[in-house]
């Protein structure tokens, strides 16, 4: 029961997450049901009930990104108050005050509870694969995935289906170095096999994320076996691929005809211009508005872009500064840099293999935030909470007076 229970929680965990990606292509865009409300109803009552048959023990090194991000929810409702935004203010406010909580504790249960870890994984790297295949079928046949009206729905699809595919690729990279023989060689062709869907449809974030996710996933995993020479042989390994791909489609450019991904990186700035200027409006009004910011949701209408919740800063940090002013860019600090010093200091005492399948779908999403999605996004708080997994531990109820040992080289919580 408490097995079935905790597989249920990864499994819906992994689904939620990655539900925006799924939901818009085919043939899932046409199910008479939205996969995130599905996600959502399979995940509430599980994790209620797995919260309730665990003891969880909480390492002191998560107690300062815990308490930033409760204040900047805090923060963010109190900031709503002078925001000249009422359509934008209405759907981002309630997403990271409301729904942001819950995915942090998602991510900490399904990150620190074994089994529902392995559910997490599995399920995201099958989504990956599937989504996969589906975007290089459906761009090597000319076909559009995406079943949006609108080419707008389209390239978000694209974006999110290509975070999925970075996800899977870090996961089947960890796996391809603890493999042997054979079974070595299928993982790594898998890994070949998403990097190249990843060229196909033109998210150059994707791209970038796929490759940070597949050098430094397997790398940690290594390097926590205590194999460091191993480690450095992987990085450079990733780099030499890299640099000799690169070399042959400058030598060879007729070769990266059709691959949107590469033409966009070499030849089309509009997407790094339009973000830079996005960058440069954010840091503008941030210092204008200093030190309380814009308000939750101003940034829009005062960027002179209406009520288009799209055209937020591209940036989380920059987003919090700007909305949220100094108070706002502080907690954000404190709840994501703190998650990232956190992490480091908890992965060796964690293990490597934990380690390295959290790296692998945390690093992907954490580049993510630093030039798209805003503070609403559920896949971020997700992620953020997958990175304070590795200070938690679950541990049977029946089993607390008898517990043992220590958590992060401190006093343990008991929660």
């Amino acid at each position: 029961m408490n097995s079935a229970l905790a597989l249920l929680v990864g499994a819906a965990a992994a689904l939620l997450q990655l539900a925006g990606a799924l939901k818009t292509a085919p043939p899932m865009a046409r199910l008479p049901f939205d996969l995130t409300v599905l996600a959502l109803a399979l995940l509430l009552p599980a994790l209620a009930l797995l919260l309730a048959t665990r003891r969880w023990l909480l390492a002191p090194a998560l107690a300062l990104p815990l308490a930033s991000a409760g204040l900047l929810w805090f923060w963010l409702v109190v900031a709503g108050a002078w925001s000249a935004s009422s359509v934008v203010l209405g759907q981002k406010l309630p997403e990271a005050v409301a729904l942001a909580p819950l995915m942090l504790v998602a991510g900490m249960v399904a990150g620190a509870e074994p089994l529902a870890r392995r559910a997490l994984c599995a399920v995201s790297l099958g989504i990956g694969v599937v989504l996969g295949g589906l975007v290089a079928w459906g761009a090597l046949s000319g076909i559009a995935l995406a079943i949006a009206l609108d080419p707008e729905q389209a390239r978000v699809h694209y974006q999110l289906a290509g975070l999925a595919m970075a996800m899977a690729a870090g996961l089947a990279a960890v796996q391809a170095v603890e493999a042997r023989g054979a079974a070595r060689l299928g993982w790594l062709a898998l890994v070949a096999g998403l990097a190249v869907a990843a060229l196909l449809p033109g998210g150059r974030t994707a791209l970038l994320a796929l490759g940070l996710g597949v050098a430094l996933a397997p790398a940690l995993r290594l390097w926590g076996a205590g194999r460091t020479g191993a480690a450095l042989g992987w990085l450079g390994l990733c780099v030499a691929a890299a640099l000799a791909l690169a070399l042959r489609l400058l030598l060879n450019p007729e070769e990266a005809e059709g691959l949107r991904t590469l033409e966009r990186l070499t030849s089309d700035a509009a997407g790094l211009d339009a973000r830079r200027g996005l960058w440069l409006a954010a840091l503008d009004w941030a210092g204008r508005e200093a030190p309380f910011g814009l308000g939750a949701g101003g940034f829009t209408i005062a960027a002179g872009h209406g009520e288009r919740r799209g055209l937020y800063p591209h940036n989380h940090a920059l987003e919090a500064l700007a909305e949220a002013g100094l108070p706002g860019f502080v907690l954000w600090l404190g709840a994501f840099g703190g998650a990232a010093l956190a992490a480091w200091r908890l992965a060796g005492q964690a293990g490597g293999a934990r380690s390295a399948r959290i790296a692998a779908l945390v690093l992907p999403v954490a580049l993510t935030v630093m030039v798209s999605t805003d503070l609403g996004n559920r896949m971020a708080w997700f992620a953020l909470g997958l990175a304070l997994s590795l200070g938690v531990a679950a541990r049977p109820a029946a089993a607390l007076g008898s517990l043992g040992g220590s958590l992060g080289g401190g006093v343990r919580r008991h929660v």
